[in-house]
């Protein structure tokens, strides 16, 4: 089997990972995929060590572009999409994620991980204390222009690292005690704002260093996108399915799981 064979089978496998998460957790799936492909791109050596992350976030934040659009159609065919705030969050994604594509290279990546790690754990240890609870606070949304600012600042955090922003969205409006399948489903959505204009950052800043006869669209390696893509955008209607059958406690119990992993290999790292 040949090498560029070898990497899209590599790469479909972490795809069918990837999808069936991102429709049962709202995630976008790049806390999965910038590891993993960051292992499979130093393995086939297909860019310098320095770049090797830039080169996975960049090319999961596009595979997320299809992931999440495969989820999300999925969520709003079971109505899990609530539309009446899903464009002021999709706005405040988009700008934050459009400003950090452009700005992932000049800022200190070790800080911006830390932070991010610390939040999570402090949001999923919430989570998990919620999925015990009996009853649970009825706390009302923020307003559409609130809720726009609080997502750009998830928005560019997340298209930083290169995930779909559902770690963080998830978990704010389960808070505000919007039922967590239709939170999932509003992730969703918005995961693809964010890859959109994440991607379109790292495929300008990223130009200059390679071409598409490489193989690449920026920073984004189009072998790798192919062979995620493949699996995922068939297997995420498949967890979308899947919230429709799981009890809201068990999918919080799921989701803090995977939120203490996520931190626990972003402090490691």
């Amino acid at each position: 089997m040949s090498d560029a064979i070898l990497l899209i089978v590599s790469c479909a496998l972490l795809g069918s990972v990837v999808g069936f998460l991102a429709g049962l957790l709202g995630i976008g799936g790049g806390l999965v995929i910038v590891p993993i492909l960051s292992t499979i791109l130093r393995y086939f050596d297909i860019v310098p060590e320095s770049q090797i992350v830039l080169v996975a976030i960049a090319t999961s934040l596009a595979s997320i572009l299809f992931t999440s659009t495969s989820s999300a159609l999925a969520h709003h065919r079971n109505g899990n999409v609530p539309w009446n705030i899903a464009p002021f969050i999709m706005g405040g994604v988009a700008i934050g994620a459009l400003v950090s594509g452009f700005l992932a290279a000049l800022l200190p990546e070790p800080i911006i991980r830390g932070i991010f790690a610390v939040s999570v754990v402090l949001i999923a240890t919430r989570m998990l204390y919620s999925s015990s609870k009996k009853t649970v606070s009825q706390r009302a949304l923020p307003s559409g222009p609130i809720l726009s600012l609080i997502t750009t600042l998830m928005g560019g955090l997340s298209a930083m690292i290169g995930i779909g922003g559902g770690a963080l969205i998830v978990p704010l409006l389960s808070y505000f005690s919007l039922d967590i399948r239709k939170a999932i489903g509003c992730a969703s959505a918005s995961g693809i704002v964010i890859a959109l204009f994440g991607s379109l950052g790292y495929i300008t800043s990223g130009i200059a260093h390679y071409t598409f006869a490489q193989g690449f669209a920026g920073f984004i390696y189009l072998p790798a996108l192919f062979g995620i893509v493949l699996t995922s955008w068939f297997m995420a209607p498949i967890g979308a399915r899947s919230t429709q059958f799981l009890p809201v406690s068990t999918i919080k119990k799921i989701f803090a799981a995977l939120l203490f992993v996520i931190a626990t290999h972003m402090i490691i790292s």
